[in-house]
């Protein structure tokens, strides 16, 4: 149980890490959203953290009474939060090839009016500022999915305890009927023993106080 515990710290504070960055970029300038590379770093921790959390749970599970539900509910939610990172990285990396092109686009029109080059930052800066939406909805999405999985193991493993505390109590019931009938068994062959005692008893008084036969006269 303290490992459970351990394991769920270890995932909180993960996701408190997370909560913070996000609070971090939102007081920061529109004109200084975090950038593609800063992105990538930040999703490859992430992984990491969550690889060794995972790998922590899963070595936790043959501490359990269902270790391969434990297990399988580790792959599902593992599954899940590593897809969402992947999609993270896709989406980044199709922002990040736009960026390219625009670049390209920039660059044969060097000519282009002010307002231009300023629309096209504030598209930019637009562009970006969407994706760093989707990416905290998704970390939102991934603690909620890890507390209900939490929450739900939870209750798995009281279950477990509860039919083990039943099949406990029903072993010591059979075994106190099972003592009870062996004693009613011993006292009944005790008492058997007794009662022919006392006829043996009864039957040797009988035999000693009968009077001796008397034996024929000889003619």
């Amino acid at each position: 149980m303290t490992k459970i515990i351990f394991l769920f710290l270890m995932l909180n504070c993960g996701f408190t890490a997370s909560a913070q960055t996000v609070e971090e970029r939102d007081v920061l300038p529109a004109a200084q959203p975090m950038t593609p590379d800063a992105e990538r770093l930040r999703i490859n921790a992430q992984r990491a953290r969550l690889e060794t959390g995972f790998g922590l749970e899963s070595a936790a599970c043959y501490q359990k009474f269902l270790v391969n539900r434990c297990l399988d509910d580790i792959k599902l939610r593992r599954r899940e939060t590593l897809a969402d990172l992947r999609r993270q990285e896709i989406a980044l990396n199709a922002l990040d090839r736009k960026a390219k092109a625009a670049g390209q686009i920039r660059k044969t029109q060097e000519k282009s009016s002010p307002d231009n080059q300023q629309q096209d930052a504030e598209k930019r800066a637009a562009a970006l500022a969407d994706l760093q939406v989707r990416m905290n909805r998704g970390e939102q999405k991934n603690a909620a999915r890890t507390a209900a999985r939490a929450n739900e193991s939870a209750n798995s493993q009281a279950f477990a305890k509860r039919i083990k505390s039943q099949q406990d109590e029903a072993i010591a019931r059979n075994r106190k009927q099972t003592d009870a009938a062996e004693k009613v068994r011993q006292l009944n062959a005790r008492q058997e023993k007794a009662r022919a005692r006392r006829i043996q008893r009864d039957l040797d008084l009988l035999s000693q106080t009968r009077p001796a036969q008397r034996l024929p006269v000889p003619e």
